[in-house]
């Protein structure tokens, strides 16, 4: 075993470092405001990966000063420039078919359904495992939180 004395300079230097590159411990979720490519590494030098679409919620895994390591729904892990992120917040279906309904109850009437892959507008968490969500149409209701991504 080490000898404290020897543990503080190591201690020391990961404390200073926390504050450039701080992780979220918190679930944190965001929207890609405008498509962006996502990169490998965080600077435009880093291997171009893929163009991700407006709308796609991601979330922040690690924050940097204009960078932002990001997961998307399918686990996938990348960077991407900070300023193509919004505060507004997405959620994505990863069922085959979500059943948005009226009001947070399974027995409750359908107000739509939406198809694997489509972004749906985070409203408010409600009780029971329901989150309420807006379409693009303005058609909004309660879906099973199983049945999407992004809360």
């Amino acid at each position: 075993m080490k000898p404290v004395t020897k543990r503080i300079p190591l201690l020391l230097a990961v404390c200073c470092a926390l504050p450039v590159a701080s992780p979220v411990f918190a679930a944190d979720f965001q929207t890609v405001d405008t498509a962006a490519i996502l990169y490998d590494a965080p600077s435009q030098r880093g291997k171009k990966l893929f163009v991700i679409r407006r709308g796609t919620p991601v979330e922040q895994v690690v924050n940097l000063e204009a960078w932002v390591k990001v997961r998307d729904a399918d686990g996938g892990l990348a960077w991407i420039e900070k300023k193509h992120l919004s505060g507004r917040r997405t959620v994505i279906v990863t069922a085959a078919h979500a059943e948005i309904r009226e009001r947070p109850d399974a027995s409750a009437p359908l107000v739509f359904s939406a198809e694997q892959k489509v972004s749906l507008d985070y409203q408010e968490t409600a009780p029971g495992g329901w989150v309420k969500v807006r379409h693009r149409d303005g058609q909004s209701g309660y879906v099973r939180t199983n049945q999407i991504w992004g809360v």
